[in-house]
């Protein structure tokens, strides 16, 4: 809640600030980050991140694919053991899984 009302009073600031500047204000500063982005220093930052983006794409879908791969495997595992039969107590057949809950509610299970 406290960030809602930060970010409605920020706006409602950046509102009043903005139309008492008025059109001349607003180009101003558009000149300047204009100014700032073109530098050499922020474009030598810009291409370097560029080329890092580049270099590692290649890598994405790899381990996105290895990622997914270890999930689903997981995933089938833990499909598998629930559907597994339960251990038996001694002398009794083994309960499935809709067993055990058969015998919660029969006051039979633990």
């Amino acid at each position: 809640m406290r960030g809602k009302l930060l970010f409605v009073a920020g706006a409602a600031v950046g509102y009043v600030l903005g139309a008492r500047a008025g059109r001349k204000r607003y180009e101003q500063i558009k000149a300047a980050a204009t100014k700032v982005w073109e530098s050499p220093g922020v474009q030598k930052q810009v291409h370097a991140v560029e080329d890092f983006v580049a270099d590692k794409v290649g890598e994405v879908p790899e381990a996105v694919f290895v990622t997914v791969k270890k999930f689903v495997v997981q995933a089938n595992d833990r499909r598998r053991e629930a559907r597994a039969p339960y251990p038996a107590r001694s002398g009794e057949p083994p309960l499935q899984a809709d067993g055990v809950a058969k015998a919660v509610r029969d006051g039979d299970g633990a």
